[in-house]
């Protein structure tokens, strides 16, 4: 099963998602939203600097599971496709602009099945194990003295100010200033525990509730499409949908959406140079008008001395 489509945020998006969503064909269309149950949810999800994600949300037992990846998404405001294959083998790809960004199993790269290992519930850590690397060297003493020097000192070259009244501002006191004698809190020092054990590792055995689910790929009624929109700043553009179960039919598609893509592209680039452009001239005249603003207030002075 192939889901792809074309998104685009017009308005430079800082924070929010713009998502597909495939439902089962029973999904009331008139009452649709947030909360309408659904097989997979997929789309780029931004929000500032850390959330920059493609989600990849499948369905099963009515519970929503998130892809563990964090597959990044694009976030810039030109136009981008996105495309999910899921196969029969339960492996899956994600592609952008047809060109893959993850791959994987979906039995390893979802938390949908329990997993096959779990710690052995009838072993615990022993109580006299020791996993300490070191210890203080009890033979390590603090050397005679240490604690005398003062960790700040009178300053030497402060003077008392030439202006200071006794009388008014009190008996002066010179700052004091950090001792560079100072040797800081005496701490022992460490040496390799003789006891030690290593890191102790829990035994793990099979996990009597895993069991595997080669349809994990499959969805009995996928019969609507919706789109899922949240955002700070409107402005996104959805287009070229497309469900199938060809994936040559997605890649020639794609082919031929990416050539429209880089005339976009091409387009904005000629478009901002121009902006450019027009910014510069605006600038410079800008300027140019500065040194005549100056003469005239310059003679508006003198007139009136």
């Amino acid at each position: 099963m192939v889901l792809q489509y074309r998104i685009k945020h017009e308005q430079s998006i800082d924070c929010g998602g713009g998502y597909v969503k495939l439902l089962p064909s029973t999904t009331d269309q008139k009452n649709f939203n947030g909360d309408a149950e659904y097989n997979i949810m997929f789309g780029p999800d931004i929000c500032g600097s850390s959330t920059k994600r493609i989600h990849v949300i499948l369905t099963h037992k009515g519970k929503n599971h998130l892809i563990n990846k964090n597959i990044p998404c694009e976030t810039d405001e030109l136009s981008h496709l996105y495309t999910l294959i899921l196969r029969p083998d339960n492996t899956y790809e994600v592609l952008v602009d047809n060109v893959q960004k993850a791959s994987g199993k979906i039995d390893e790269d979802w938390d949908i099945l329990p997993p096959k290992k779990i710690k052995d519930p009838k072993v615990s850590k022993p109580a006299d194990w020791v996993d300490e690397k070191e210890i203080v060297d009890p033979e390590d003493k603090k050397p005679e003295g240490w604690d005398d020097t003062p960790k700040e000192i009178v300053d030497p070259d402060a003077k008392k100010p030439d202006d200071w009244d006794d009388d008014l501002d009190g008996e002066w006191e010179a700052p004091k200033i950090p001792n560079p004698e100072y040797k800081g809190e005496w701490r022992a020092k460490l040496i390799p525990n003789p006891e030690y054990k290593g890191e102790w590792v829990h035994p793990e055995i099979d996990n009597p509730d895993y069991k595997f689910d080669a349809n994990l790929y499959s969805f009995a009624d996928n019969g609507v499409l919706g789109i899922e929109i949240w955002q700070v700043k409107a402005g996104t553009i959805f287009d070229d949908f497309l469900v199938t179960d060809s994936v040559e039919h997605a890649k020639t598609e794609a082919e031929g959406i990416l050539k429209r893509i880089a005339g976009e592209k091409a387009a904005k680039e000629e478009q901002d140079k121009i902006k450019a452009e027009e910014a510069k001239k605006a600038e410079e005249a800008r300027k140019a008008e500065e040194p005549v603003a100056e003469h005239a207030e310059d003679t508006h002075e003198k007139e009136d001395l």
